[in-house]
């Protein structure tokens, strides 16, 4: 478990979403939802023009770099693909170093890390909004997406803080990224939560103190089971994740073995919950293992892609609440002067 560490200085991060108020995070949603309903128009303002975001993935990535790189673009900013092995970063480079450097230049630093504490460094030395892109253990930005998406697609006659969650697959404390994210999005909107797991593969007791102690404070309910059929037998939205993982090859037979077929999220699963529950993956999924393709791809079912574009829009707005705050705009009569100046310069020397 780690602590709050949102700010440093006067500089606010997006490294734990635990760590926002539920207004705050109303107030986010709100924001992708303009930002949405203006990119249906063809009308996406350019409020970041100018700006830049340097993007450090340690791993690859499809949702979270397309997304991030299209919503700058489409913000009028720019942004920067930075790859460990072809720039200075926690090799040649210390981290607090680059986290100085890149604050000079880039109005924000967008990174996917393995290591949780490498993107507390990072955000601990910058002095520019960090963007917490996943480590191995959370992930803030798909959090938002999610639940942005569950807002969207709400049972008939419930509102978002009537919802519950179910979450079923790993939620182990060095691997299974989804079931905290989703613990602590339900913490910081007050929600009810279901974690189903085989029970060598629960949620830590940590983890659990750690997502009730803000429970405790919004109203909502954390719940670790392993019986699959109690658990989605109510449950508004069943979020899987993936079963195995890299480096943790010698655990496949065993990882198969504890959750096939039992917390594969099938059609006969599925409707073993109201009529109205609807399912997500955050992607890539291993189609007919975790999730079926039946469910995937079900019309009414999946939300699945729907939450995958919400990626784009996600992303938008987050860019938005974090960056748009700081950026200086000068008039357009400051704009002439400056220009001016630097041509009469120009034109008198450079000849």
């Amino acid at each position: 478990m780690y602590a709050n560490t949102r700010t440093s200085g006067t500089v606010t991060h997006l490294l734990d979403t635990i760590d926002l108020e539920k207004q705050e995070m109303l107030d986010i949603f709100e924001t992708i939802r303009q930002l949405k309903a203006a990119d249906m128009q063809g009308a996406v303002p350019q409020i970041l023009k100018g700006a830049s975001l340097a993007m450090i993935f340690e791993e690859p990535s499809t949702r979270t770099r397309v997304s991030f790189e299209t919503a700058m673009t489409d913000l009028g900013g720019h942004a920067l693909y930075l790859k460990p092995g072809e720039i200075h970063f926690g090799s040649h480079e210390a981290i607090k170093d680059t986290a100085k450097i890149l604050s000079s230049m880039c109005h924000g630093i967008m990174f996917r890390s393995k290591e949780h504490e490498c993107m507390l460094n990072l955000a601990e030395h910058a002095t520019v909004p960090v963007f917490n892109a996943m480590t191995y253990y959370n992930h803030p930005t798909q959090g938002i997406c999610d639940f942005f998406t569950m807002s969207e697609h709400l049972p008939r006659g419930k509102k978002l803080e009537d919802i519950h969650v179910v979450f079923i697959g790993d939620s182990r404390e060095d691997t299974g990224i989804m079931s905290k994210e989703t613990g602590h999005m339900c913490a910081t909107l007050g929600l009810r939560y279901t974690v189903a797991s085989p029970v060598r593969y629960s949620m830590s007791d940590l983890e659990q103190r750690k997502i009730r102690g803000k429970m405790e404070l919004t109203g909502g309910t954390l719940r670790v089971t392993d019986d699959i059929d109690d658990a989605v037998k109510d449950a508004d939205f069943i979020i899987p994740d993936v079963w195995t993982y890299y480096g943790y090859e010698n655990e496949e037979a065993d990882r198969m073995d504890a959750f096939m077929p039992k917390f594969q999220l099938n059609m006969e699963l599925l409707n073993k919950a109201p009529t109205h529950c609807k399912a997500l993956h955050c992607l890539p999924a291993n189609r007919d293992v975790e999730i079926t393709s039946e469910v995937m791809d079900h019309p009414t079912r999946s939300i699945v892609f729907q939450e995958a574009e919400n990626r784009l829009h996600t992303q938008r707005g987050l860019l938005a609440w974090l960056l748009y705050p700081r950026l200086r705009e000068a008039n357009e009569r400051l704009r002439q002067y400056t220009e001016g100046q630097l041509r009469q310069f120009l034109d008198t020397r450079c000849k």
